[in-house]
């Protein structure tokens, strides 16, 4: 039985994006044939040919984001990312880790494997829009790859159900920038809410101003309110992928926010 970890990029999405520009190419053929009028053909076909053009550099872009990401591919990006970022917590003996927005159990279970004395606890909310990953799916991979000191529960990154320090560590991958209508830096501290004294943090994330404005000065907050070598440690200088995988997939400022309690 192997682990199924998904892919960032569903095929699904690839499908869908092939479908419809293949659509749009056999449509504009077709007007070519069916309209007589000159100036309407000439403008209905010109509008679903450059759709289906631009559907087809999304679709080529995507595809190669896709085999980049799989974990059965040559690059396996995203699994090179966890391991990384897995190795970046300090976790105590017998000690109980938190993984907000698990999604497969990809990062609970690299940190689990490192840990093998830790319990790793990993929450995700599981919503529509991310239909393939479920609690299930975590359970599965994690039989698949042998570990069994973790658990997987429903829960929302915006409020979290532990209570305060709770957990020797915290870890997160690329899950904030997803959530929408918020600010950002407050779930930050709603994670770090769980935070034992002397317990570590590795949020790995977009940190772009766009999303999440002055994060210097929300070190300087983190630092004043007594958490301990705060930093933000760049992941697209060769460390997780290199400057140009980051510009190509829409990673620019993909950083671990990292420090102690």
């Amino acid at each position: 039985m192997k682990p199924n970890h998904k892919n960032w990029i569903p095929k699904n999405m690839l499908y869908l994006l092939g479908f419809f520009a293949v659509l749009c190419y056999v449509a504009a053929t077709i007007l070519q044939w069916a309209l007589h009028d000159g100036i309407t053909k000439i403008i209905w076909s010109s509008v679903l040919l450059v759709t289906a053009v631009l559907l087809t550099v999304v679709f080529l872009w995507m595809t190669r984001m896709h085999c980049a990401f799989s974990y059965e591919g040559k690059r396996k990006l995203s699994k090179g990312i966890i391991e990384g970022l897995a190795g970046y917590v300090e976790v105590p003996e017998k000690g109980l880790v938190l993984d907000v927005g698990c999604g497969s159990g990809a990062l609970t279970i690299a940190v689990a494997k490192r840990n093998p004395s830790a319990m790793v606890i990993g929450v995700d909310r599981w919503g529509k829009e991310y239909a393939s990953y479920n609690k299930s799916l975590c359970e599965k991979n994690a039989k698949a790859e042998g570990v069994n000191r973790v658990e997987f529960r429903e829960g929302d990154a915006v409020q979290l159900d532990f209570p305060d320090e709770s957990f020797d560590a915290v870890v997160s991958n690329y899950v904030y920038h997803n959530i929408t209508g918020v600010d950002r830096q407050q779930v930050l501290l709603e994670t770090l809410r769980m935070l034992k004294k002397g317990g570590s943090f590795a949020l790995h994330d977009i940190f772009s101003k766009g999303k999440y404005g002055d994060m210097p000065s929300f070190i300087k907050k983190l630092k004043g309110m007594g958490y301990e070598k705060v930093q933000m440690i760049d992941t697209t200088d060769g460390k997780f992928m290199t400057k140009k995988e980051a510009a190509m997939y829409s990673l620019r400022h993909s950083a671990i926010l990292y420090g102690r309690k």
